[in-house]
């Protein structure tokens, strides 16, 4: 007769599962609004849906991950700043339409769970929830030591935000003339990793905790530089009707593929390179790995996180804005005739 077989045995351990889930909730609950009308551990998250301040509410959704900079995480033991950026990536995505963020959903796999990573997982959710004012309202975590190998895990995330129909910002009323401004990033964000992690590793032979004078850190440092969130910066921005344009959140393909996104299919972007200062790990990384400008321009924001189009006319406005919120910007291009791309001048 086979020995009693348990589902520990198969390498899942509810025990610690629920240990994760009880320090989950004391981490969520510091989220929740007073919209949020269920506890973490039900089987769904509810939202009141009221909106007396918003004359035609339009829920603005989206999904995504933070790539291979897990790998950087896993390598440093620091797991605490993954959320956070796994946030402000999504509250950044949303934001280029005008929505503010409602609330927000993780998913957390892992090969075998270790309740004090996923404690320091939701730890950086909740900071970027708290951050952007949403709820983090539930999720998933998932162990599934046929899939992953002990001590890796993924996550990804599920963000749900509101924008009034007239305060939407889609791009379509861009024209000749209009002002593009760039916001700053503060390194990689949340892409490009595979291409750095390559470069400085597997290229010139670097270490996690090697310090690099360029860099003023230790590679790995400089890797889990955070994904910055724009909406403390656009706030008040997003409230003026008309003001913004367009918003392009600069992710994966960089200025090059990100722009055209928002773009009439009659304009292009004139770019002014030169017109921002060059964070030294991008300079660093084309040298090191002799990567040809046109990969950098599709892989890397290469120092602009995030781009505004805007009217001549409201440009002084939204500088004092911006510089009421100290946030650092530069004036990078304009809007010419086009057929809808990026050109660097």
């Amino acid at each position: 007769m086979t020995d009693p077989i348990t589902y520990k045995d198969s390498g899942v351990n509810i025990d610690a599962a629920n240990i994760a889930t009880a320090r989950i909730k004391k981490l969520a609950k510091t989220t929740f609004n007073e919209n949020v009308m269920s506890e973490i551990g039900s089987f769904g998250g509810m939202f009141n849906g009221t909106f007396a301040d918003i004359r035609e509410p339009v829920l603005v959704s989206s999904c995504d991950g933070v790539g291979t900079k897990l790998k950087v995480a896993v390598a440093m033991g620091v797991h605490n700043t993954i959320g956070y950026d796994l946030v402000a990536h999504c509250i950044d995505d949303i934001l280029v339409q005008g929505a503010r963020p409602l609330f927000f959903l993780d998913y957390i796999a892992t090969g075998k769970l270790d309740p004090d990573v996923i404690e320091q997982l939701v730890e950086g959710l909740t900071r970027g929830c708290r951050e952007g004012d949403c709820a983090l309202l539930g999720g998933e975590t998932a162990e599934m030591p046929d899939i992953y190998r002990e001590g890796e895990y993924d996550i990804a995330g599920f963000i749900v935000g509101v924008v009034d129909r007239r305060k939407i910002i889609n791009g379509a009323r861009i024209t000749g003339g209009d002002i593009v401004v760039g916001l700053p990033s503060l390194g990689l964000h949340t892409n490009g990793y595979s291409l750095a992690r390559k470069i400085f590793f597997d290229v010139e032979g670097y270490q996690i905790d090697t310090h690099v004078p360029e860099l003023g850190c230790t590679v790995g440092e400089e890797l889990l530089k955070p994904h910055k969130n724009y909406l403390l910066s656009l706030n008040r921005l997003i409230e003026h009707e008309g003001v913004i344009k367009g918003l392009a959140h600069i992710t994966g393909g960089g200025l090059v593929e990100n722009i055209p996104r928002i773009l009439p299919h009659n304009v292009n972007v004139a770019i002014r390179q030169g017109s921002w200062p060059s964070l030294p790990v991008f300079d660093l990384m084309q040298r090191l790995g002799n990567v040809p400008r046109e990969d950098m321009l599709r892989t890397f924001n290469l120092g602009i996180g995030m781009v505004l189009v805007v009217a001549a006319e409201y440009l002084q406005f939204v500088q004092d804005q911006l510089n009421f919120a100290r946030e650092p910007h530069y004036i990078i291009g304009e809007i010419v005739d086009g057929d809808g791309k990026v050109v660097f001048v």
